[in-house]
């Protein structure tokens, strides 16, 4: 009768949220690659145009602190990327391909593919940014990668891992995603990162099991970064990451980054992998000094580690 009760009671209401995830998705059209469009604005007037893609299970509303500045000097598109924030959430794979079809849609739409467009993201969106600067060659000048993490294989990043808390084990481990079909049991506001804002973390609830699981399985964990970085290896590109990463190590971004010829490279020493939410404007200030103009890019931001 104990067994019972108890089933009743934990078991059936994590077996009813799971299957009510799963009939969600079920309820989702098939991703269209020419109909489906992300979500997504436009902000400030500044000459200079930036695109900007944010992490795993992020939103375009991540980049909305402190923009006084950098409006008034760059027009910036903020998107969501695809199964995340208010973009549709359809059956798919989320592989790189398929983001990176979702995005050009819009870049095409806004004419954010003129080749004078900077191209820039945090964690899985910098990635996301190094693959289209790769596919799109000519729609961009330079790339901007924030805390972007690098892997040499799946086994380095489960390592990574875990040291972290409970809820980042299992987030990434083998069940990740069965654990994100029962997220909003884990994503209550007992379990919050103190690293995230509130506003970051309840639109990160906005995802489901399979855009999140495959973005981490066939993005994150399978794209070859170095192989991308060796094919465009003449474009200008900065690197800013905190050093106090501990999911994307600062070690390993630099290896990236001398893939390239003149890359530029900022850290922040006291910055973890969300270090943007707290150091915005630093953030904003470094990517004024790399984008304001080619002759400010080769003179006023130097190669700390070079």
């Amino acid at each position: 009768m104990t067994l019972l009760l108890i089933s009743i009671v934990l078991i059936l209401p994590v077996v009813a949220i799971a299957s009510y995830q799963h009939y969600k998705i079920g309820k989702q059209p098939a991703y269209d690659a020419k109909e489906t469009l992300l979500n997504y604005e436009i902000i400030g007037s500044g000459e200079n145009k930036l695109v900007l893609l944010h992490g795993l299970t992020g939103s375009l509303h991540y980049w909305k602190r402190n923009l006084e500045s950098i409006t008034t000097t760059h027009k910036l598109l903020l998107v969501d990327l695809l199964g995340f924030g208010d973009s549709p959430k359809p059956q798919s794979d989320y592989s790189l391909s398929i983001q990176l079809q979702a995005l050009e849609l819009i870049l095409n739409k806004e004419g954010f593919n003129d080749g004078n467009i900077i191209i820039a993201g945090h964690s899985m969106g910098a990635m996301i940014s190094l693959a289209i600067l790769e596919k799109q060659p000519t729609w961009f000048k330079a790339g901007i990668f924030i805390s972007i993490p690098v892997y040499k294989n799946a086994d380095e990043f489960k390592e990574i891992m875990s040291s972290h808390s409970f809820v980042d084990r299992i987030s990434t481990s083998k069940f990740s995603k069965y654990i994100c079909m029962i997220h909003p049991i884990f994503m209550s506001s007992a379990f919050k990162p103190d690293n995230l804002t509130d506003e970051v973390y309840e639109d990160a609830k906005k995802h489901h099991w399979m855009s999140y699981y495959y973005s981490l399985t066939e993005v994150i964990l399978k794209t070859d970064l170095y192989a991308i970085a060796k094919k465009i290896k003449d474009k200008n590109v900065l690197f800013i990451h905190g050093e106090k990463d501990t999911t994307a190590p600062v070690e390993n971004a630099l290896k990236l980054s001398k893939e390239f010829k003149n890359p530029q490279v900022i850290t922040s020493s006291e910055g973890d992998h969300q270090f943007f939410l707290k150091e915005a404007e630093f953030v904003w200030n470094t990517i004024q000094d790399f984008t304001i103009s080619e002759k400010k890019l080769k003179k006023t931001i130097p190669n700390e580690h070079e």
